[in-house]
């Protein structure tokens, strides 16, 4: 750790001018002089929680525990911090009226990491998913401050990379309090690279944490299935439009509900049902599914999450084109089988929850997605193990946020303890 300390401050040094440049040509530059610890003083008789997330889907993932943390811990100070500049911009339009102070995560060399804890004097530090930041561990434990891995996973590509280092991340993991992890499998993973096991617990997945909307929109639904295409692009309202209209061949109870990701694109919708013969209706409208009316248009903001409890099978968008797909729990726990195209790297370790338990079902082309419909319209069997593939990764995945604030209040206690004797 003594040679690391001077190498990874001689490294940084030296790809510094590259990063900046690097960052001013992709329009991501800013916040530099809070990344090299010049950050507001913070102080607090009860003490600091920071809380880390990346970028924006680790952001995204703690939203729910920020808000109970704030709940919970109301005279502690609140700091969020982050890596990227996309994440910042999330964090403070989630968090500028929760948490008290939020600000970029230091660079990983001793000035800036000793001058960041100094300012902010956290009492524990909470690092979303895993990021290893070798000198900032290090200070965190020379300065008894603890310091956790919450939401913890390790890539299988990841994991060959910290083999081939065991010997330094051993020495580095042990600066952490602990590392609480999404799955029992990545617990094995940080075991095995020599973390202490006593150390290193399953606490479930945060983005797990969300609550089922249940609504009592009426779309006419009664007697029909209704085949939710929700956060759809371009390509999709196409390849979902014609989909649908060969699968109301065979399934006459079949009906489209169609969201659209932007609304300028409901003009294309209604010009494909033109093409296909479907009769359409649009939300706006409040039209309604009938014998007559085969899709009905979402073109409102803000209901797509309470259509999915009135849904029969879901696709989410944004998987067959570059944006790397969007969230499929808001339809998982609604016990509704979720069917995607391949590109979801936004949303990759939630699919591999989703696909391992038979909840979730990826298709590379338009024809899988006719054949997984298709199983699903025709088997009840089938439907009914997706269905009950929802209910048992809540089951498993749950209770991940009362995890981290258990373990934030057993913090607290203990040292109030201490400062009373």
């Amino acid at each position: 750790m003594f040679i690391w300390k001077y190498l990874s401050a001689i490294l940084f040094y030296i790809t510094l001018p590259f990063f900046y440049l690097e960052r001013v040509i992709h329009k991501k530059n800013g916040g530099w002089k809070s990344k090299f610890g010049f950050c507001d003083e913070i102080k607090s008789e009860k003490g600091v929680i920071m809380v880390h997330g990346c970028s924006v889907g680790e952001i995204t993932a703690v939203e729910d525990l920020i808000k109970r943390i704030k709940r919970d811990f109301p005279d502690n100070k609140l700091i969020v911090t982050t890596s990227t500049l996309t994440g910042q911009e999330i964090a403070k339009k989630k968090f500028s009226e929760i948490a008290d102070y939020i600000t970029f995560f230091p660079f990983d060399i001793q000035s800036s990491v000793k001058r960041f804890l100094k300012r902010i004097n956290p009492s524990v530090v909470l690092i979303a998913e895993t990021e290893i930041w070798p000198n900032f561990a290090y200070n965190c434990k020379k300065n008894n401050i603890p310091l956790y891995i919450i939401n913890g996973r390790i890539s299988d590509s990841s994991f060959g990379m910290y083999r081939i280092g065991k010997l330094f991340f051993k020495e580095v993991f042990n600066f952490y309090s602990g590392i609480f992890t999404q799955s029992n499998e990545d617990s094995k993973k940080f075991v095995s690279l020599g973390m202490n096991s006593n150390k290193v617990e399953f606490m479930g997945n945060l983005k797990f944490g969300i609550v089922k909307t249940d609504s009592e929109i009426d779309l006419g639904q009664n007697g029909y299935k209704v085949w939710l295409a929700g956060s759809t692009h371009k390509p999709e309202n196409s390849i979902v439009i014609d989909t649908f209209s060969k699968l109301k061949n065979d399934h006459a109870e079949l009906k489209l509900l169609i969201a659209p990701r932007h609304l300028e694109r409901v003009s294309d919708i209604e010009s494909l049902c033109d093409k296909y013969n479907l009769k359409y209706g649009k939300r706006s409208n409040s039209d309604v599914f009938s014998d007559n009316v085969d899709v009905i248009i979402l073109d409102t903001l803000g209901e797509l999450k309470y259509m999915y409890s009135i849904s029969y099978i879901a696709f989410i968008g944004g998987s067959f084109n570059k944006t790397g797909g969007h969230n499929p729990l808001e339809a998982s726990i609604c016990r509704v089988p979720v069917l995607s195209g391949p590109q979801i790297f936004n949303f990759k370790d939630i699919y591999s929850i989703l696909t391992k338990a038979g909840a979730a079902k990826i298709v590379k082309t338009q024809h899988d997605l006719y054949d997984e419909m298709n199983k699903l319209l025709n088997n009840e069997s089938v439907y009914i193990d997706a269905q009950n593939a929802c209910d048992g990764v809540f089951k498993e995945q749950q209770g991940a946020t009362d995890f981290v604030i258990n373990i934030l209040k057993r913090i607290q206690y203990t040292k109030e303890k201490v400062a009373n004797n």
